[in-house]
């Protein structure tokens, strides 16, 4: 049996409280087996905690991984018209191998910042699921399913790639990769490809992940057309439930926030993209009050463009009292949480907090920083003050990922230039055709 003994350091308890303790992982199930002091780890790796803070493994509830590519492509544009003049026309021409290049120069970049696991909804995903498998990662995982642009018979193809893959998929890289269906939206998915693939997915017991209500653009057609509120009608195609999860939920009003509660269906702010694409700013303390998960995600880093948590984190707090007009809205605990147990529950992964039987997904930070000292409160630093570069080392499945700042599974250099090179003959393709 090996263990892994985390050791010296201040531990984030499930409580979002401080306390000294150490860590014990059981390597072969990659669960933590005891979290307390005096631990008997006879024989055990020592990761050495020292001066730091051991916390959960940071989950990204929503992503695009590979469009790590895409980072600084086409910046300051509204949703649409960056979406339909710079990223589908460049994305009309990615090759399997990007999506690979891209994920790997992803994952190194959230492992550096102690994230430990991610949801992503994108294209080409066996090759995601190989870098999540290579890379030691956990992840759900689904194939973004379209209607919008395309004839009826591509449409419903891409919609059977994605059930194909959710089946396929499901339990990979020795269970760290589960799978989900992902219509991509409400407004650019038909309602007969909703109708015919929907109860499909639901009757294999397929997590369904979809975006909504993001912008006001995607929601008043609806509204005009169907007379109804986005997630009245989506509740109506059986997209809610106490296993799905949105993006965005940006421009949600209080009947759809009751609605959500009363699924169980969770929602993932995206602060950072939100703000930059002038989406606007989520009722995130409001969905909270009521009782509706939230958990926190970058969306892809062309439109973040970073896939640093922390930096989400301090974004979250900051947006959410502006959205309330509270300054003690999405306070310091709750946005730590938001990042860590909220995310977890959010996408179903038994992580997201440090405790005897869960995923062994921890992330050390180095607490001899300028801007992390003095010590007043912690957990307000990990919200407010806490950056990537502070992580020192990070675990996932009770495997180390990166120790004293060095990736154990990804060639960096390897993995930056290879990225650097798709993505310059990627956007020559796309300029070309």
């Amino acid at each position: 049996m090996s263990h892994l003994h985390i050791a010296g350091g201040q531990v984030l308890t499930p409580e979002t409280t401080v306390e000294r303790a150490d860590v014990l992982v059981d390597q072969d199930t990659g669960t933590i087996e005891a979290v307390g002091t005096d631990l008997d780890a006879a024989g055990a790796e020592t990761l050495d905690a020292s001066g730091g803070l051991v916390i959960p493994g940071l989950v990204n509830a929503h992503s695009h991984v590979a469009m790590t590519l895409f980072r600084g492509h086409a910046d300051d544009k509204e949703l649409d018209a960056w979406l339909q003049e710079d990223i589908w026309p460049v994305e009309a021409e990615l090759q399997a191998e990007d999506v690979a290049a891209g994920t790997r120069l992803g994952v190194a970049e959230m492992i550096r910042s102690g994230t430990t696991t991610f949801a992503d909804m994108y294209f080409f995903m066996p090759e995601v699921a190989e870098v999540v498998a290579e890379t030691g990662m956990r992840a759900r995982l689904g194939h973004g399913c379209i209607s919008v642009g395309k004839d009826d018979a591509d449409a419903r193809g891409d919609f059977r790639e994605g059930l194909d893959f959710a089946r396929e998929y499901d339990g990979y890289a020795d269970g760290r990769v589960t799978t989900m269906f992902n219509p991509h939206s409400l407004t650019t998915v038909f309602e007969d490809h909703f109708a015919d693939y929907v109860p499909e997915a639901r009757e294999a017991g397929m997590t369904v992940h979809f975006h909504a209500n993001e912008t006001t653009d995607e929601v008043d057609p609806i509204v005009d057309e169907r007379g109804r509120r986005p997630l009245d009608w989506a509740d109506d195609l059986g997209l809610l439930a106490d296993d799905s999860f949105i993006a965005h939920g940006v421009h949600v009003d209080e009947s759809e926030i009751e609605l959500l509660a009363d699924r169980g269906t969770a929602v993932i702010h995206c602060p950072a993209s939100n703000m930059k694409l002038a989406s606007g700013m989520a009722p995130v303390q409001e969905m909270l009050d009521a009782g509706v998960t939230v958990g926190l995600g970058t969306d892809g880093p062309a439109s973040n463009n970073d896939l640093d948590m922390f930096d989400e984190m301090r974004d979250a707090a900051m947006l959410g009292k502006l959205a309330a007009d509270d300054a003690s809205a999405v306070d310091a605990a709750t946005t730590v949480d938001l990042a860590t147990k909220g995310s977890a529950d959010a996408i179903g992964v038994d992580s997201g907090r440090i405790a005897e039987g869960a995923n062994a997904d921890v992330a050390v930070l180095s607490l001899d920083a300028p801007h992390l000292t003095p010590p007043h409160d912690l957990v307000s630093h990990l919200a407010y003050a806490a950056s990537g570069s502070d992580v020192r080392h990070t675990v996932c499945d009770g495997q180390v990922l990166m120790r004293d700042r060095e990736l154990t599974t990804i060639d960096l250099a390897a993995a930056r230039a290879e990225a650097t090179e798709r993505a310059e003959a990627l956007i020559e393709r796309a300029s070309e055709s």
